[in-house]
C-alpha cells in the first residue's frame, strides 16, 4: 500500500497530478500528460470553456478514459467566488471533486488562508471532496483537516516561482504530525531534483504545473517528474543514513590482520 496514493479511499498508483496551463502548444500538453504517468489532472474552471461543449474546450484535449479530472477555483479572490465555481464544476459534471485555492494578494498569489479554510467548510457541508490549497503552516493543515479536507495542499514556494523546497522544516513537521490526510505539495517545484526532495520529506504527493509547461521541453520533464517522485519515495521508504560530522570508512578496519 505504500506505494498507492490514497485520497478519500480511492487509490492512485501516480502520486503527481499535473496542471493544464502555460503550455505552448496543445500537443506538447499530451504528451506531457502521457509521460509523466499521472492519472489525474486538475483543470481551472474559470479559464476553461465548460458549459458550452459545442464549442473548443481544453478538456476535448484530456482522456478522461484515462485521467481524472480536478477541476480546480484558481483565479477566485473570494469564499463566494471559489464556492460558486466549485459548484459551477460539479453543475456540468466535471466532478465533486475540487482544489479550494482562493488568493489572497494579486502580486504574490499567496493564498488567504482564512477564505480557504471558509470555504472548505461550505464545500465539504455540500458534498465535496475538497483539497484545499494553502500556505506551508501547520496550524491552518489541522483546522483544514478538522474541517473535512479529504488532502492538504501547503505550497513550497509561491505558485510558478520555480524556486523549489523554501522550508523544507515546515513540510517536514507536518509530516511527524498529519497522518490522518495526504499532503500534497502544491506550487514552487522547478525541476526533478525538487520534486525529489520533496518525497525525500515524507511528503506523500506533488501537484506542479509551471515546471513541466514552461520546460524547454515539457514531455521531457514530465517523464523526469515521474521518476523523480519515485525516486524520492523510495528514498523515503528506504530510511536516510544519519549525518555525521566526522568521517567514517566505507572499509572498517576492525579485523583486518596486520
Amino acid at each position: 500500500m505504500d506505494n498507492k496514493l490514497i485520497i478519500a479511499g480511492r487509490e492512485f498508483d501516480s502520486r503527481l497530478i499535473i496542471g493544464t496551463g502555460k503550455y505552448r502548444a496543445n500537443e506538447q500538453m499530451v504528451e506531457a500528460f502521457e509521460r509523466s504517468g499521472a492519472e489525474m489532472i486538475t483543470v481551472a474552471v474559470r479559464r476553461v470553456n465548460i458549459t458550452d461543449r459545442s464549442q473548443p474546450s481544453l478538456l476535448d484535449f484530456i482522456d478522461l478514459k484515462k485521467f481524472s479530472i480536478l477541476p480546480n477555483t484558481a483565479g477566485c479572490y473570494t469564499v463566494e467566488e471559489a464556492v460558486r465555481t466549485a459548484r459551477l464544476a460539479r453543475e456540468v459534471g466535471l466532478s465533486d471533486w475540487v482544489k479550494v485555492e482562493v488568493i489572497g494578494d494579486q502580486k504574490t498569489l499567496f493564498p488567504d488562508n482564512e477564505a480557504t479554510l471558509e470555504a472548505t467548510q461550505i464545500l465539504v457541508k455540500e458534498g465535496f471532496t475538497v483539497l484545499p490549497y494553502f500556505n506551508d503552516d501547520l496550524i491552518m493543515a489541522k483546522k483544514l483537516i478538522d474541517a473535512g479536507a479529504a488532502a492538504v495542499m501547503p505550497l513550497a514556494a509561491p505558485i510558478g516561482s520555480g524556486m523549489g523546497i523554501q522550508n523544507p522544516n515546515n513540510l517536514r513537521i507536518m509530516r511527524e504530525q498529519i497522518t490522518e490526510v495526504p499532503i500534497i505539495v502544491d506550487a514552487g517545484v522547478g525541476t526533478a531534483s525538487d520534486a525529489c526532495f520533496a518525497m525525500e520529506l515524507g511528503i506523500d504527493g506533488l501537484l506542479m504545473n509551471t515546471a513541466i509547461a514552461e520546460a524547454e521541453n515539457p514531455g521531457e520533464m514530465a517523464e523526469a517528474m515521474k521518476l523523480a517522485l519515485h525516486a524520492g519515495r523510495l528514498a523515503y521508504l528506504a530510511g536516510r543514513m544519519a549525518r555525521r560530522l566526522y568521517a567514517s570508512a566505507s572499509s572498517p578496519v576492525m579485523g583486518v590482520v596486520r
